[in-house]
């Protein structure tokens, strides 16, 4: 994206690094999620579902990880939550298809987002785009980086995230929640190859950074 903060390039390795600054901390996260869901509960109250659907759309990028375009993209088919199935096919990079596979947790979230489009009068057939406009038709990703950049303001958190600073996140998290099994976590981001998930590894080791600081205390 035009204005979206790259991840910078190690010439001496040749490889791309992911630091810090490009993801949400635990107590980030917390902050972004209450301010959503507050923004829900507006939403909801004052009838206004672009309220609602911008708090979807945060909690699709920390539980699934997906790209903006990813995220753009989806339609209500895509949504594989019926009995014990919970997954998200995507279509990413080179027009790869995945299952990206989501807990059941976010499996809940994702009922309840399309009962509430349901609600609005909006329609969840099969071919309807998920994240929609008002007019119910698919979203611009210029729209979501500006949504975001609104909630971010609301969670006074640095504007210097961009949406796809959601994918970085929840990245870094998986990583750790697996016991960092990055070739789990390469499929679930859909990276061609797996050193793209390791450059991730930058970010992760802060924890072990941190742990150093704690020795004999």
């Amino acid at each position: 994206m035009k204005n979206e903060p790259v991840k910078r390039r190690d010439k001496k390795q040749n490889k791309w690094i992911v630091d810090e600054s490009k993801c949400l901390s635990k107590e980030e996260v917390m902050k972004l999620r209450k301010i959503c869901e507050k923004m829900k509960e507006e939403g909801l109250k004052k009838k206004r579902f672009s309220l609602i659907r911008n708090w979807f759309m945060v909690e699709l990028g920390l539980n699934a990880g997906l790209r903006v375009e990813e995220m753009a993209s989806l339609r209500c088919q895509d949504l594989i939550i019926e009995k014990a199935k919970s997954s998200i096919l995507v279509i990413g990079k080179g027009n790869k298809k995945r299952a990206v596979w989501i807990s059941s947790r976010f499996k809940k979230i994702c009922k309840e987002y399309l009962k509430y489009k349901r609600d609005f009068n909006y329609d969840t057939k099969p071919e309807d785009y998920l994240l929609n406009n008002l007019k119910n038709r698919k979203i611009s990703k210029r729209a979501l980086q500006k949504f975001f950049k609104q909630i971010l303001e609301k969670a006074v958190l640095s504007e210097h995230y961009y949406i796809h600073c959601l994918r970085h996140t929840y990245t870094t998290f998986l990583l750790k929640a697996s016991n960092y099994n990055y070739r789990f976590v390469q499929q679930q981001l859909g990276h061609a190859s797996i050193r793209t998930t390791q450059t991730y590894a930058n970010v992760v080791e802060t924890e072990g950074r941190k742990a150093l600081e704690r020795l004999y205390r």
